[in-house]
């Protein structure tokens, strides 16, 4: 049976039953096994936390992208059970697009036109947009693969450089767009909208998409879409919520919590993932190092270093990153030994992340339900669904809103 996707009157019930469970388990997701030798849940569940310990790296790693397959004692399969009964959500409706010209798709990473690709085909509005505005546009290929005939077309970025190269590109595929350097947080990004434009935003980033659902529901805009990413970028040190259920909920989210849904990795290469498990396992070597030395039992932060780092011995990644830290180590360690305990530790680390891995994609469809109900209450009828498959992105939620519009009014086809 085909899970469906999320419509307008479905999204407050699902939002306030995930709500709840997050709520309910929040002592399981919200502390971090990397900063934290002995999680607070551990006392509570010991058959299961001394399972996880006793697994290895490669299960761990086996597991990160489907927590919910994992044979772990209780309570972990009932909660896997439920968080995967909270997150399912089905695609959203096709609607039939030309094929693009060969051409379009040349200065464009083969992943990235895919996506484009695939949220192009899901724009499947009641009325044909006249007026595309690509938000956070970057080069502006999205707004060039949704202009059609008797459109228009407006790119607003941030980077002069990105501006100029969207330029030269409208340009060579004899395209009539409006390509704007525009600082989307300045006061004056409101003045770029207006009731006729159809604004579409891929993959931009925290409080940039806000911005975006925000201004275009302010200045009257017919439609929108979006593919939000990266909840964790965002000002302040904890999450704003938009929606009154959001508001009222006693949930508290902060950047390490509206991480989490981003912890997940499906394109990582071989060599990134053998040197960032080697990255990790330094540092959490470090870590027990740091706590030794400074008679504490708490985590101390430390910067994100320069992959060179990683081609120093082991002792003198650690002597430089205490000097770095103001840390005198007084007695030598047996490096060999701390290195292993490191890694070690980075096992246990992982597998014990598993348990936070199962609330990845509820957590992440409270924040988007979230940004579906404050645009349901500016008057929109609101679809939530994906639009492309896991491995292409795992960020594949997608919002459509739009206004209530005549049901004579047809579906419009994208044109190539």
């Amino acid at each position: 049976m085909l899970m469906p996707y999320l419509e307008t009157t479905q999204l407050l019930p699902r939002f306030q039953a995930l709500d709840q469970f997050l709520r309910e388990h929040h002592h399981l997701w919200h502390p971090r096994p990397f900063t934290t030798l002995t999680l607070p849940w551990e006392t509570h569940h010991p058959a299961l936390a001394q399972w996880l310990r006793e697994q290895s790296l490669a299960h761990a790693e086996a597991a990160h992208n489907d927590p919910g397959s994992v044979s772990a004692p209780a309570p972990y399969p009932q909660l896997a059970t439920r968080a995967g009964e909270l997150a399912a959500i089905g695609d959203l409706p096709t609607t039939e697009i030309a094929a693009a010209s060969p051409r379009l798709s040349v200065d464009v990473p083969g992943r990235k036109w895919q996506q484009i690709e695939a949220f192009a085909a899901h724009l499947d509005f009641a009325r044909r947009p006249r007026h595309w505005l690509d938000w956070c546009a970057g080069k502006g290929h999205l707004g060039r693969r949704l202009l059609g005939t008797d459109q228009h077309l407006t790119c607003l970025e941030y980077d002069p450089a990105l501006v100029a190269a969207g330029e030269q590109l409208s340009q060579h595929h004899h395209l009539s767009v409006e390509h704007r350097l525009q600082d989307v947080m300045a006061p004056d990004a409101a003045t770029r909208l207006s009731a006729t434009h159809t604004p579409v935003a891929l993959h931009a980033c925290g409080d940039l998409h806000v911005r975006l659902i925000q201004l275009a529901s302010a200045s009257g805009c017919p439609q929108l879409a979006i593919a939000p990413c990266c909840y964790n970028r965002t000002a302040g040190p904890h999450y704003q919520a938009l929606s009154t259920a959001a508001r009222a909920s006693t949930l508290q989210l902060d950047l390490d919590d509206l991480g989490l849904p981003l912890s997940e990795t499906v394109t990582a290469g071989s060599r990134v993932r053998r040197q960032r498990d080697q990255s990790m396992a330094w540092r959490l070597g470090f870590d027990l190092l740091q706590r030794q030395v400074r008679h504490s039992d708490d985590y101390l932060p430390t910067p994100s270093l320069p992959s060179g780092w990683l081609q120093k011995p082991f002792a003198s990644y650690c002597q430089d990153l205490a000097l770095m830290k103001g840390l005198l180590i007084k007695e030598a360690p047996d490096w060999t030994a701390l290195e292993a305990a490191g890694w070690q530790r980075l096992a246990q680390v992982r597998n014990l992340e598993l348990v936070r891995n199962l609330f990845r994609r509820p957590l992440e469809l409270w924040l988007v339900l979230d940004r579906a109900l404050y645009l349901r209450e500016q008057g929109y009828n609101v679809r939530l669904g994906t639009f492309c498959p896991h491995p292409l992105t795992p960020r594949n939620l997608m919002l459509l809103a739009e206004q209530p519009v005549d049901n004579s009014v047809s579906n419009f086809t994208v044109a190539g």
